[in-house]
């Protein structure tokens, strides 16, 4: 892909984040790991009303964010890690000017949570 369309993605994708509850329900997906919630409890965990979070669902899939698929009578949403993973390269890719001890520890100011959401 081109830096053009690199950069047009990465726009589109800070922008879906650029929003309080959007960047929660992303947060709370990437939580949720690879089983994703539903609609509803994501709406509910969100304190927001469906329709609306379904508004806030679409931005984050159309950003390439989320993904989602159809269960039923449920709709489940899952954090798109490959989405994720490319919009943080895209963010470090011209990182350090040359010197890479400069980001060295930058993955060790990362800590992963062990608590998890209550299943959907």
């Amino acid at each position: 892909m081109n830096d053009l369309n690199s950069s047009v993605w990465a726009v589109d994708a800070l922008g879906a984040l650029a929003h309080e509850t959007r960047l929660s329900v992303f947060r709370m997906l990437v939580q949720a790991g690879p089983e994703g919630l539903i609609a509803g409890a994501v709406a509910q965990a969100a304190s927001v009303p469906p329709s609306t979070m379904s508004h806030h669902l679409a931005t984050l899939e159309r950003a390439g964010l989320v993904y989602s698929e159809r269960e039923s009578r449920v709709i489940r949403y899952r954090a798109d890690f490959a989405g994720m993973r490319r919009l943080l390269a895209f963010l470090m890719q011209d990182c350090c000017q040359g010197a890479p001890e400069m980001c060295a520890d930058l993955l060790g100011d990362l800590t992963c949570s062990a608590a998890q959401p209550a299943n959907a």
